[in-house]
């Protein structure tokens, strides 16, 4: 497109944009104005540019938030083209899109970027532009923190757009920079969430523009802001002076924007709650209290966060704020202060901690501020504050109460206890700090204190405050104080407080007081000093006031003192008869109807009664007294009154007066029940027994010992015993015994009492309860707990006979006649089985024995006549008992039934089973039958049919169900009713009685039409019949097995069960139906031809024919539609039916005949691809089945996937058209998923047939969908690829005989079309695409030729087409497209294609001769017959020369640059096992192919040496090589020391040395070695040593020039092996050290061979130590020797470094040993030091020779050293003078390291050797006097260490005596110059304490002053007496000379 289509495309964009936001429109008259057009920006000035960047950049800014709409990005685009914005602008155009940064249009944008450079600001994002993926938001956000310069223009994005919409900011609201607020807030946060340590850098990159989003108006920067500021909080503890500045700023924003209230405060609570407390200051109190509406806005964080962090940091200020305002506080702004507190105080709640904190403040603030403010204005402040105070009180009295106890603790002074005083007064409940004057404390503590006296004044003063006003006291006070001073345990106060209470009822709350009174009557010791006070509590009772108005209350009351009316002790004034007096008395219950006239009876009694009766009496006249009442009542009273009697009775205590009551009160509702009606009845026999059961349970446990010696056999009457029961109590004695008779006399009471409600159902053969009605229920479960609680006490505890005389009245009253009992017995037999439990009575396991004993026992006496009754059919004896596995007929299999429960089943079965075969036995076949039959019967009880069905599980045939047959009907129709309710026993029935048509009785259904109907109505009965049970038609499903239904064997029946199946499937909703469905289809195994007619419509029921026939039907009913109109309904296919059956037939596995679906679904494929059904209904779904039931069927037919024969299924049945049909014509991918798949089958079932119709699909698949770049597309090449070349293949490998090779050239031809084709796919789909073909394909067979294609391709076509320059750029980029192909498959795969690469490469030529090219059509004719998988590759005749080695060489340095990949190191690395067997063999197969290739390569550099392509070749070699060391460093280590070995031993000297500079680089490497490795390792040496041991004569003249550098090679790795296995296996390399010593004294060697085997030497001797000792003799004079005068020597740096390291080496490991060879080692040792001064090319020789100086100078002793230099000083201060400083060098080194005790051992062997060294001077001074110095200066440093380690008294002598020397007669004067000079250093080094050693010199000094003084002397100090020939001039200079040396000297002493 030109310039004006891109700018007619932008304005568009902006004209579509200025519609949607008017911001734009500045912009129509610069970037996109005419004169745009023509601006190019290059040749602009820079302010014109300048200018230029400013519009674009606010252009985009603008542009961000409509980015991703379409006119944005045509905008863009004409940005992009006009004015190179991804060039220029980068930044703005990157701050446009980043926060779009997980979409594709921000990617593309990225691609367009120039940010290939690495030190590029954007070059990060570099990586997404070649995949084309987005920008992941963990890469955004670790980006984000790591790099501060990103985080600073994600925040800068924010600010430049808030500027940039400056213009359009309305209310605080911007919309359109939601965008960039999201992005910065959401990109900030997690960036901060994500990175481990905030550091001082993020925070300060960030804190700027917190503060600006904090200063802003912008609501939602506001909000960004917030959030940033909780993140950082959160994740880091800043400093307090950050904390309090931000505090502050967000109290500030809060006040300016109330909008953002909730939010803010929330941002300071989190802020608050994160960092250290007290760290803000109080200005941020001020902003905060300013806040509008603060309180309201806490209040509602409050429900969601905890806000005490803010409130711990208000609090404090505000307190202190309203306590001690400032002078300068205004009267409003204390006010709101005042009002803030109270707000705070009222509306929200605080947490203890802060309850405690704040009441502390208020008391603390209070005793403070009442301390400085004046007496005048102390009542203004109390005043003020009050309010205050109270209303805290109100909230939290705890707290306040809490802080005045701990402040009273402090109080010391008179003026505290007044200001706390002050305090309290301020509170709502200051009198109960008011002290008392009587007891000196407070109200409160007299209260509670210790003296009854001080508590009883305490309760007086309560009676006059309440009398008063009671100001000051809070009400909640008074009366919990006066209801605790009731509790108390001394009459005295109690009677105190009643009296008090009574006065001020109006004050009390009436329950609690009549709890508390209540509690008081129980706790009333039998003592008269309490009678007072139980006369007061009654009369408080009593009292008007307190009950009238309150019903509820008053019967509360009456009822609670209905037990009190019981007497317990009738001794004469007795508290108790008192109390029972005053109780019965009161009005309460004279008037209550229970008890009315009994005050009146009790006088009676006890005016008329004898004292010893009276107890007995009062008892029996109350229990007649209530009975008689109750009996008078109206129903509603009495059953009111009746339900309080049980109430009473269920609370029970253990009290005398409560077991007494417990025991009247039930007699008197048992003597009630006679009256009731029958409801009542047994209503209230059923509490009773409630009551009396767990108490009677108990009676089991009485101890033997408990029990008294006098037997007792029957129940006494009730008052009779409970007159003992009371003696014994009130002694104190045991009277368990008398308890448990009062308990059996009530249970006899009852048992007479309990009346049968209807006795009808006692005539009924069953007595069945769930027919029953509620009463019959609830009698016999009354009557089972009874027969259970009294046979049970019959069998155990002592009082065993009376529970045994309980047994005749239960039996006479209730169980009269023998049938009667057998049928309850039966009952207890069977009803634990019961799961309705209509009874609510559990029968454990003991009741239903005890049950069974009391059966057993009352069978044996009865009489024939009964007994053959109860064995009759009708009588449910012998079922229960058959239940309970006790039936006669199975006594012999008694053993077996108690071993094993589940025998009886099969017992039954046997039974059966031989009843059937064995005629003459036809009694057992009449009791099975007598058993079915009771099973049908309605009367008898489901749970019973249901256990005896479990029974007969194991009977099964035609006669069962045919038995049973009606009662299965019975309960289908039970649930054809609209309320259908199934008890669980029953559900359970109906379900064992449907398992009943099973494969025994499945030929009923053939042979019996109403059976099969009835079958049916189960299958589409839907009903569920209980909760936990699946319903009957899933039960019903369940029985139909694959035996059930082979068992049919009528294919008519079998159709019909399928049709009611499908029909079911249809038309049910369920789903549990459909997936049993499902299951029973999968489970039986059905003739496909039955569910073929099935699928067909109603006038095809029989599948005959073929495919043709089907085509021709097909036509003659298109021709009746064209002639008659539409299709008759009777032709069309119900397509939901046929979806699901084809659905079921989905993972159908069972199916007989499955090719007789062939026709039917291919005739429903063809109905699908009909345009008029396709109209009607979405059939791409039924397609899809069909499809993949096809596909089953021919997995069926040929499991292998090869061919079927004709007999089994014909071809042309199989119309592969219609699938192909299916591809091309249909949209959805998964209908081409299944097409594709079943044409994969099909091409190995028949092939020919596949082929002929599958180019269809591969010509449009080719032409069109391969270039097409969507995921449909790429779905169908793949599921082409997967589906159908697999199968041609295996066709042409297998099917038709042909060979492997044919196979790899079918295969190769069909990569070859891929490759071809790939330019033209889009580049993302090129790797899934080629990918998916060599998963299909096999990777390690074919992944190869994929490979050597692409090299074909890209030789061929590519480099070609691509231009000199991007030659380069292409190849790059085509290997990291070829390494990305290989490395998506398995390491073991690639090194497989590697290898079969290299064996193609050597399989081809040289070269190519050039001759004129063929013609093409003749050539491709011609090779088309014969053409092989090598020449599809790449065929030589068809390509150049060039081309040739192009591609060689392009397939050599792609194998070396993916064995270097990362990708490919990558997953050699996740490898497991890198050490696995098959991927060891591999390795060495490769390793073995690139020596192979490497060995032909060689030789073709050698044939072509000296022809043009000879630098090709070395190329190659190169290339090779390179191959070699990626593999290598690929070798796990036991693999590589296994390919080394025998690679050493390579015929080729090349190939031996690569092996070694290999393992020379491994050894180099610092690694952890194995044992096992070191030991193969060390092999190696005796292969090394032969390699080193070679010479010139064992080898042939090829390899004559690489021999030294092997040797040279093969000696280093012996030096790496001795350094890294040497010091753990010395004895190894000593034959190291002979062979290397053996070269080092061969002086014909070669130079460097010779100084590898020094270095060799050197690192050998280290390691063994005294092992090498033997080879000393040879090899120090060797070593010496080669470091002599050689001119040799000079010319190789690197040989003579080698003999000094190992002269070093040697010396330092073997010190004590060279002494023979020391003289000559420190002779070499100081020559060389001087040469290495003049070899500057080798700066490590001098390092070398300081190293062995110091080593001989550190490690030699002192007695072999120092005669050693004292004789090379001889040898050399003769002919070497100039060696001699390198020798004091060492002897100085040497003393510098002597210990104290060899110095003073060798001080005079020293001092004569420094005498002799000193005089050099005088000897051997031959006029140079430079050169003398420097000499004697070497000796002078040396002799000064040894002064220096001398102590004064081995000094003194020392220096004398060098003086003496110095004046020696007849010695030279030059003695004086050297001593001075040695004086003049011993002084500097001395200083001060040269001092006491200079007296000596101060007179010798003068006189020699005065010799050298010219003017006093004539003849010269230094004159040349000695020389006579020596000229005078010389003389004269040569004394002036040393005469200015010596004066230089002299001036130089401290004298």
């Amino acid at each position: 497109m030109d310039h004006s289509t891109f700018y007619a495309l932008g304005c568009t964009g902006l004209e579509e944009l200025m519609g949607i936001d008017s911001v734009f429109s500045e912009f129509q008259e610069t970037l996109f104005s005419q004169a745009s057009l023509t601006l190019e920006r290059s040749v602009q000035t820079k302010e014109v540019n300048k200018k230029l960047d400013k519009s674009i950049s606010l252009f985009l800014t603008r542009l961000s938030p409509y980015f991703l709409l379409k006119p944005a990005l045509k905008c863009i685009e004409w940005l992009i083209h006009r004015f190179h914005i991804q060039l220029y602008n980068l930044d703005s155009l990157i701050a446009c899109v980043l926060p779009y940064h997980e979409t594709k249009v921000f990617v593309r944008v990225i691609q367009i970027l120039k940010i290939e450079d690495p030190t590029h600001k954007w070059h990060w994002l570099h990586g997404l532009q070649k995949p084309g993926v987005p920008l992941a938001r963990g890469t955004l956000l670790t980006h984000c923190y790591k790099d501060l310069g990103f985080m600073d223009f994600i925040c800068s994005m924010v600010t430049d757009s808030v500027k940039a919409y400056s213009g359009f900011i309305n209310d605080g609201n911007c919309p359109q920079l939601r965008v960039i607020f999201s992005f910065y807030a959401s990109t900030i946060v997690s960036s901060l969430d994500a990175v481990e340590k905030i550091t001082n850098s993020i925070i300060a990159k960030l804190l700027p523009f917190v503060q600006l989003g904090l200063k802003s108006n912008l609501l939602d920067y506001m909000a960004a802001t917030y959030m940033i500021v909780c993140q950082m909080a959160v994740n880091v503890v800043m400093e307090a002076q950050l904390v309090d500045s931000l505090s502050v700023q967000l109290c500030k924003s809060l006040r300016r924007t109330p909008q953002l209230s909730r939010e803010g405060l929330s941002c300071i609570i989190v802020l608050l709650q994160n960092q250290k407390e007290c760290v803000v200051g109080p200005k941020a109190f001020g902003y905060l209290c300013a806040i509008p509406n603060l309180v309201t806005t806490l209040q509602s964080i409050e429900t969601v966060h905890d806000i005490s962090p803010l409130l711990r940091y208000l609090l404090p200020h505000l307190i202190q704020s309203v306590m001690n305002p400032n002078d300068e506080q205004q009267n409003e702004s204390l006010s709101d202060s005042t009002g803030l507190l109270q707000s705070v105080f009222q509306d929200l709640q605080l947490s203890s901690n802060l309850e405690s904190t704040a009441a502390k403040l208020l008391l603390e603030e209070y005793v403070s501020c009442s301390n400085e403010l004046p007496s005048d204005r102390i009542s203004a402040f109390n005043e003020r504050i009050q309010s205050i105070v109270r209303l805290f009180e109100s909230r939290y009295p705890g707290a306040l109460d809490v802080a005045l106890e701990n402040h009273v603790k402090n109080v010391s002074s008179d003026h505290e206890k007044s200001l706390l005083h002050q305090f309290i007064s301020l509170t709502m409940s200051c009198g109960k700090y008011k002290i008392l004057p009587d007891s000196d404390t407070s109200l409160m503590l007299s209260l509670n204190h210790p003296l009854p006296s001080v508590r009883n004044m305490a309760v007086d003063y309560l009676k006059e405050i309440l009398t008063s006003e009671h100001n000051g006291f809070d009400e909640e006070f008074l009366k919990d104080a006066l209801l605790e001073r009731i509790k108390d345990d001394v009459p005295e106060v109690v009677l105190s407080a009643l009296k008090t209470l009574q006065l001020h009822m109006d004050l009390m709350d009436a329950e609690e007081t009549v709890s508390c009174l209540i509690s008081l009557l129980h706790r009333i010791k039998p003592s008269a000093d309490w009678c007072s006070v139980l006369k007061e509590a009654l009369r408080v009772f009593s009292d008007p006031c307190f009950i009238d108005g309150n019903p509820d209350l008053k019967a509360q009351i009456g009822w609670e003192l209905l037990p009190f009316l019981v007497l317990t002790n009738a001794a004469p004034k007795c508290v108790e008869l008192q109390m029972a007096s005053c109780v019965a008395e009161t009005t309460l219950l004279s008037q209550h109807p229970l008890t009315h006239g009994w005050a009146k009876v009790l006088k009676n009694v006890l005016a008329k009664t004898a004292p010893s009766d009276v107890l007995s009496v009062v008892n029996q006249m109350l229990t007649t007294t209530l009975t008689k009442n109750l009996a008078n009542m109206d129903p509603a009273t009495k059953r009111n009154t009746l339900q309080n009697v049980c109430d009473i009775l269920s609370r029970q205590g253990s009290s005398v007066r409560e077991r007494a009551a417990f025991v009247v009160f039930s007699n008197v509702l048992l003597q009630s029940l006679q009256s009731m009606t029958e409801s009542q009845h047994l209503h209230t026999a059923q509490s009773v027994y409630k009551l009396l059961e767990p108490l009677l349970l108990q009676v089991y446990t009485i101890q033997p010992e408990q029990v008294s010696s006098e037997e007792v056999n029957e129940c006494l009457p009730v008052f009779e015993i409970l007159g003992e029961f009371l003696q014994k109590m009130r002694s104190g004695l045991n009277a368990e015994r008398e308890q448990g008779l009062l308990l059996l006399s009530l249970l006899r009471l009852f048992i007479t009492a309990l009346k049968c409600p209807d006795s009808s159902f006692k005539d009924e053969s069953w007595w069945n309860p769930e027919k029953m009605d509620a009463s019959t229920c609830c009698y016999l479960h009354l009557l089972c707990r009874l027969f259970d609680v009294v046979i049970s006490g019959a069998s155990q505890g002592p009082l065993a006979p009376c529970f045994k005389s309980l047994m005749q009245p239960l039996l006479q009253v209730h169980l009269n006649e023998p049938v009667t009992l057998f049928k309850f017995l039966s009952l207890l037999w069977g009803y634990n089985n019961n799961l309705g439990d209509q009874l609510d009575c559990k029968v454990s396991a003991i009741l239903q024995t005890q049950a069974l004993y009391v059966g057993k026992a009352l069978l044996c006496n009865q009489q024939v006549k009964t007994f053959n009754l109860l064995a009759s059919g009708s009588s449910p004896v012998v079922p229960s008992l058959l239940v309970c596995l006790c039936s006669g007929n199975l006594l012999k299999s008694s053993e077996e039934l108690i071993a094993d429960p589940s025998y009886l089943s099969q017992a039954l079965s046997k039974m059966y089973e031989d009843a059937l075969l064995l005629k003459d036995k036809k009694k057992k076949l009449a009791s099975i039958e007598q058993l079915l039959k009771c099973v049908q019967l309605p009367c008898c009880p489901a749970y019973t049919c249901k256990t005896l069905l479990r029974a007969l599980q194991d009977v099964n045939g035609e006669p069962v169900l045919a038995i049973l047959l009606p009662a299965v009907e019975r309960f289908l129709e039970q649930c054809a009713s609209d309320s259908c309710t199934f008890l669980p026993d029953e559900a359970h029935l109906l379900r064992l009685l449907l398992s009943k048509f099973n494969e025994a009785s499945a030929p009923l259904l053939v042979k019996d039409p109403q059976c099969l109907e009835v079958f049916i109505r189960a299958l589409g009965t839907s009903a569920k019949p209980y909760p936990t049970m699946p319903s009957f038609q899933i039960i019903a499903l369940e029985q139909i097995t694959k035996t059930f239904f082979t068992a049919l064997e009528d294919e008519k029946i079998q159709q019909k069960i399928l049709s009611v199946l499908f029909d079911l499937l249809v038309g049910n909703k369920n789903p549990e139906c459909a997936q049993s469905i499902n299951s029973v289809f999968k489970a039986i195994s059905v003739d496909a031809e039955l569910v073929a007619n099935e699928m067909m419509p109603v006038d095809k029921q029989k599948v005959t024919g073929t495919v043709q026939r089907t085509r021709r039907s097909k036509m003659q009913t298109r021709k009746t539609q064209d002639l008659s109109g539409p299709v008759s309904e009777e032709n069309v296919v119900c397509w939901p039916r046929v979806t699901l059956i084809l659905e079921l037939l989905q993972h159908k596995k069972k199916l007989k005949r499955a090719q007789c679906l062939v026709p039917a679904l291919f005739n429903l494929l063809s109905r699908c691809l009909e345009p008029a059904a396709a109209v009607q209904e979405n059939l791409e779904y039924t397609k899809q089945l069909i499809l993949s039931c096809l596909l089953n069927v021919c997995q069926k037919l040929s499991p292998d996937g090869g061919p079927i024969g004709k007999d089994v299924l014909e071809e042309d049945k199989f119309n592969v058209e219609l699938v192909v049909q299916c591809v091309r014509m249909s949209d959805m991918p998964q209908t081409h998923h299944h097409a594709l798949l079943l044409l994969g089958a099909l091409a190995g079932i028949y092939p020919e047939k596949v082929l002929h119709n599958i180019m269809p699909i591969f010509t449009f698949m080719g032409s069109n969908i391969m270039r097409l770049d969507d995921t449909y597309s790429f779905q169908v090449i793949n599921k082409t690829v997967q589906a159908v070349i697999p199968a041609l293949i295996k066709a042409n490998e297998g099917g038709s005989g042909q060979s492997e090779g044919h196979m790899e050239t079918v295969v190769s031809h069909i990569v070859h079309v891929f490759v071809d084709a790939l330019p033209h796919v889009p580049e993302h789909r090129r790797l899934p695409i080629l990918s998916q073909l060599m998963s299909t394909l096999g990777p390690s067979r074919f992944l190869w030729v994929l490979m050597l294609l692409l090299f074909k391709q890209h030789v061929t076509q590519t480099s070609v087409s691509a231009a000199g320059a991007d030659k380069e750029a292409v190849v790059e980029r085509d290997q990291d497209f070829w390494i990305s192909v290989c490395c998506e498959f398995e390491v073991k795969e690639q090194l497989t294609s590697i290898i079969r690469i290299l064996q193609y490469l050597m399989t081809l030529p040289q070269d190519k001769e050039e001759a004129p090219e063929k013609k093409r059509a003749r050539g491709r004719s011609a090779v088309k017959k014969e053409e092989s998988a090598s020449d599809v590759i790449f065929s030589v005749e068809a390509h150049s020369g060039k081309d040739l080695r192009h591609f060689k060489f392009l397939s050599v340095s792609f194998t070396a640059q993916l064995l270097a990949s990362d990708k490919f190191v990558g997953k050699v690395s996740d490898c497991e096992d890198m050490t696995e067997s098959t991927l060891q063999a591999l390795q060495q197969n490769l390793l073995e192919e690139v020596l192979r290739y490497i060995h032909s390569v060689a030789r073709c550099v050698e044939d072509n040496a000296d022809k043009p392509t000879a630098k090709f070749w070395r190329a190659m070699l190169s290339k090779s090589y390179d191959i070699l060391d990626k593999v290598n460093a690929l070798l796990p280590m036991d693999s590589f020391i296994i390919v080394m070995r025998g690679l050493m031993g390579n015929q080729l000297a090349s190939v031996r040395r690569k092996a070694m500079e290999l393992l020379n680089n491994k050894l180099q490497q610092r690694m952890q070695w194995v044992e096992e490795q070191i030991i193969v390792l060390l092999e190696l040496i005796s292969i090394l040593l032969k390699i080193a041991g070679r010479n010139h004569g064992q080898v042939t003249a090829q390899e004559e020039d690489e021999l030294d550098i092997n040797r040279q090679t093969a000696l280093y790795s012996l030096k790496l092996l001795c350094r890294n296995f040497g010091s753990g296996h010395q004895e190894v390399f000593v034959p190291v050290l002979k062979k290397a010593v053996e070269i080092v004294a061969n002086k014909d060697e070669e130079k460097n061979v010779m100084g590898s085997a020094l270095l060799c030497v050197a690192e050998v001797t280290s390691t063994l130590k005294a092992l090498a000792i033997p080879q000393l003799h040879s090899l120090m004079p060797a070593v010496l020797n080669t470091l002599k005068e050689r001119k040799d020597l000079m010319n190789n740096e690197v040989y003579l470094l080698s003999a000094v390291t190992a002269l070093q080496r040697v010396s330092e490991t073997l010190p004590h040993f060279i002494s023979p060879y020391l003289e000559d080692t420190i002779s070499q040792v100081a020559r060389l030091t001087l040469l290495a001064k003049k070899l500057t090319a080798c700066p490590q020789l001098s390092v070398r020779l300081s190293s062995l100086s110091t080593t001989l100078a550190t490690k030699v002793p002192p007695r072999v050293l120092i005669p050693t230099i004292t004789k090379c000083y001889s040898t050399m201060v003769d002919a070497h003078q100039n060696r001699l400083g390198p020798l004091m060098i060492i002897l100085k080194d040497h003393i510098t390291h002597m210990e104290k005790d060899q110095l003073n051992n060798h001080q005079s062997e020293l001092t004569s050797f420094f005498l002799s060294g000193l005089d050099f001077r005088a000897q051997q001074c031959q006029g140079d006097l430079k050169k003398t110095g420097e000499i004697e200066g070497y000796v002078i440093d040396c002799l000064l260490v040894m002064v220096m380690k001398l102590s004064e008294v081995t000094f003194r002598p020392l220096f004398f005596k060098l003086f003496d020397w110095s004046k020696m007669e007849g010695a030279s004067k030059d003695r004086l110059l050297t001593f001075y000079r040695l004086a003049d250093s011993i002084a500097s080094k001395l200083k001060g304490l040269f001092v006491l050693f200079a007296g000596q010199l101060v007179k010798p000094l003068s006189e020699l002053l005065q010799q050298l003084n010219f003017s006093h002397t004539d003849k010269p100090f230094f004159n040349s007496d000695d020389d006579e020939d020596s000229d005078d001039d010389d003389d004269n200079d040569n004394n002036v000379a040393k005469s200015s040396l010596l004066l230089s000297v002299y001036f130089g002493l401290p004298l």
